[in-house]
């Protein structure tokens, strides 16, 4: 049995263009646990760790992700503070813009008391969103709490400019978790906004050089690679692109059950692949699974 704990923020999703689902629950690490739950199977437990309110929205998200086969039991009710709401509106190409209600959140308030709820896990999962929210004391704290963690740390830095006080704060934070990192899961885009790489090879290059050897470089339509330098791929473009959300998220679900299961680089890489471009061609960051 494996265990895994995604540390994150989930969020009440609007759609207003898609009148059979306007309202729903999704956030970055929520979509990859949902994902990596449905890849490893009821064996295994992933449970998602943040904190939403005591409200009847916030029972709802918990419902869901229960019945996605997502663990709750580290999901803290917050007594005043609700979950944080975002809106989507996607282009014709597919594209998505966000808008958001989220600064008073009651995921803001995650580790008040302490990172004991990581102990006894084998993976800890965590994006640069689930940073970026917390106040820089906490965020502090986690970083330590991860480099002395004795499972693997997962990590994909998933830039916002938007969520953090300043680029040099973002930097800083984020290498801090870099180097504590056992498998990164970095998209090629958010690497370059943030720290001006010339290329996905400037991109690997810098993060091998801060010992992040494994994982998996994403790169959208022209596929990942592996961080290792191991071959992998080719890997076909998506036939239909409908809605990006939850791409990246997706690919991580998949690429780490295929880890997690014992498959190597290049199967996880196909796995996380071959999910993508299915999520891509449905509306919403979570699409039903294969057969429903």
């Amino acid at each position: 049995m494996v265990t895994v704990a995604c540390v994150g923020e989930a969020m009440v999703e609007l759609t207003p263009d898609n009148p059979g689902r306007q309202i729903g629950f999704a956030g970055d690490v929520l979509n990859t646990a949902i994902y990596l739950a449905r890849g490893l199977g009821p064996a295994h437990e992933v449970a998602f760790v943040s904190v939403v309110g005591q409200d009847s929205l916030s029972d709802m998200l918990a419902a869901f992700a229960e019945a996605e086969g997502v663990s709750t039991r580290l999901l803290a009710r917050h007594p005043t503070r609700l979950p944080g709401i975002y809106a989507i509106a996607t282009d014709p190409d597919g594209e998505r813009s966000f808008s958001y209600w989220r600064d008073a959140s009651a995921a803001r308030t995650l580790f008040e008391n302490g990172f004991g709820l990581l102990d006894g896990f084998d993976v800890v999962y965590l994006s640069g969103i689930t940073l970026a929210i917390l106040p820089p004391a906490v965020r502090a704290g986690l970083t330590t709490a991860l480099a002395g963690h004795p499972g693997q740390v997962v990590f994909d830095s998933n830039y916002r400019p938007r969520l953090w006080e300043d680029v040099r704060t973002a930097r800083a934070a984020m290498r801090a978790v870099w180097e504590v990192t056992d498998i990164g899961l970095p998209s090629c885009d958010d690497e370059i906004a943030l720290w001006g790489d010339e290329d996905a090879k400037g991109v690997v290059a810098r993060l091998r050089g801060w010992g992040v050897t494994d994982g998996a470089l994403k790169r959208g339509p022209d596929g990942p690679i592996a961080l290792s330098g191991a071959p992998a791929g080719p890997f076909p473009p998506a036939p239909k692109v409908v809605d990006t959300t939850a791409a990246g998220d997706s690919f991580n679900g998949a690429y780490l059950a295929a880890r997690l299961t014992g498959g190597d680089d290049a199967a996880a890489l196909a796995a996380g692949h071959a999910l993508a471009s299915r999520v891509v061609g449905l509306p919403g960051a979570i699409v039903p699974r294969e057969g429903d």
